[in-house]
C-alpha cells in the first residue's frame, strides 16, 4: 500500500498544468466547443468538466490519426481518399451507414449549390 501511495505522490508532483486551450504536448484544442455541444446534446451538463472534454478530444484525435495512417497505407500509398475511409469502416455497420449518409448529403449539397449558382448567374444583367 505504501508503494502505491508513493507512486501517486510522485505522479502528483510531476503533474504539469497546460495552458488553457492546449494539451500538455502543446497541441491546441481543436474540437472543444463542438464536443461540449455534443456532450450536452447526449445528456451531459451544459458546461461539462474541462477534463472530460479534453479526454474525449484526445480520444477523437487518436481515432482520426489512426484512421488516417491506416488509410494512407491502403489504396494509393501516402494519399487519403474517400474510398479508403469507406473501405476501413465497411465492417462496422453504424460507421459505414453514417459515412454513406454523409457522402450522399454532400453530393446533394453540391447539386443544390450548383443549381443555385446557375439561377443566380442566369438572372444577372449583362
Amino acid at each position: 500500500m505504501a508503494q502505491a501511495e508513493e507512486n501517486f505522490e510522485q505522479f502528483e508532483e510531476e503533474e504539469i498544468e497546460a495552458p488553457l486551450g492546449a494539451t500538455l504536448s502543446g497541441r491546441k484544442r481543436l474540437f472543444s466547443k463542438e464536443l461540449r455541444c455534443m456532450m450536452f446534446g447526449f445528456g451531459d451538463d451544459q458546461n461539462p468538466y474541462t477534463e472530460s472534454v479534453d479526454l474525449l478530444e484526445d480520444l477523437v484525435i487518436e481515432f482520426i490519426t489512426e484512421m488516417t495512417h491506416k488509410a494512407m497505407e491502403i489504396g494509393r500509398t501516402g494519399r487519403v481518399q474517400v474510398e479508403d475511409i469507406v473501405f476501413l469502416v465497411r465492417k462496422d455497420a453504424r460507421k459505414y451507414a453514417r459515412v454513406k449518409d454523409l457522402l450522399t448529403m454532400n453530393e446533394e449539397l453540391k447539386k443544390a449549390r450548383k443549381a443555385f449558382d446557375e439561377v443566380k448567374y442566369a438572372g444577372m444583367p449583362n
